[in-house]
């Protein structure tokens, strides 16, 4: 004979977060249990979709890579000369 499921409640006391899942109820007009599963599953869902920084900037990096060395050395007289502003660099 198969069992049935035990189900067991979420009890949070907290003001602040029933407030919450009493908004986003009204809001979606389902009730706050249904809100508060759409919330954890569409939480769950934006974590996995997360794309890791250093993958995000790849694009990037690979352009500048691939552009070709200029031979010109920038050292910090270089960056120093393209941060003055007639004061002195300071």
């Amino acid at each position: 004979m198969p069992r049935t499921p035990i189900e067991m409640p979420l009890i949070i006391p907290d003001e602040a977060v029933n407030r919450l899942a009493e908004e986003l109820a009204d809001r979606l007009h389902t009730s706050k249990t249904e809100a508060v599963r759409r919330a954890l599953e569409n939480e769950l869902r934006r974590l996995d979709e997360v794309v890791p920084l250093r993958h995000r900037l790849r694009f990037l990096q690979d352009q500048v890579l691939a552009r070709p060395e200029t031979g010109l050395a920038a050292d910090k007289a270089f960056y120093d000369a393209l941060a003055d502003d007639s004061t002195g660099g300071r």
